[in-house]
């Protein structure tokens, strides 16, 4: 990827030669857009945090060493994706019977039924973040990529380190699933 072409590799590469007012505007840039990818991926706010400073934390040590092959937002997702997958294997979630229990019990309930109104829109986002939520690790993340990040096949697989075809099934049956989920 040419830096000329891409405005915030031309910050980074700014910042790397010690132009701090370039790091701001790239943290003020992308600091919504990492944050939300953050939370909606691993869902819990604490380590939603620490994911969001260490990501940061990476791109501060890196400035040296930064080369422009993929776009500034590609390579931000790639170094927070990849400490998603090293947080979440080092958390892997030890549920007693009793949580398992309620937790099983919670997604048993139905909910009441819907008048027959039409729903708002609000109602329809949450159905969909809901049906998101309930989505495989891998299969989450490349929806979140391509429906909030518009980002390209190409670009998913390099920000996960997946190939172009993996991705693609990744997000057909990610969008099976989310069909299935949405019309009951």
């Amino acid at each position: 990827m040419d830096a000329a072409v891409d405005p915030d590799a031309m910050l980074m590469l700014a910042y790397a030669r010690g132009d701090l007012a370039a790091f701001e505007a790239l943290y003020a840039r992308h600091r919504g857009m990492l944050y939300r990818f953050l939370l909606r991926s691993v869902r819990d706010p604490h380590r939603t945090d620490e994911l969001f400073q260490e990501t940061w934390s990476r791109v501060i040590s890196a400035r040296e060493r930064y080369l422009p092959q993929a776009k500034f937002s590609t390579w931000l997702l790639q170094i927070a994706h990849n400490l998603m997958i090293d947080s979440a294997r080092r958390q892997r979630p030890m549920v007693c019977g009793d949580e398992a229990d309620a937790a099983l019990a919670r997604v048993a309930t139905p909910e009441q039924e819907q008048p027959d109104h039409a729903l708002s829109e609000f109602e329809r986002r949450r159905g969909l973040q809901r049906a998101i939520e309930q989505l495989p690790d891998e299969q989450r993340t490349a929806v979140l990529l391509r429906l909030e990040q518009e980002l390209s096949l190409e670009e998913i697989a390099a920000v996960t380190g997946a190939g172009r075809e993996t991705v693609k099934s990744r997000l057909r049956y990610a969008m099976t699933r989310l069909r299935e989920v949405l019309s009951e």
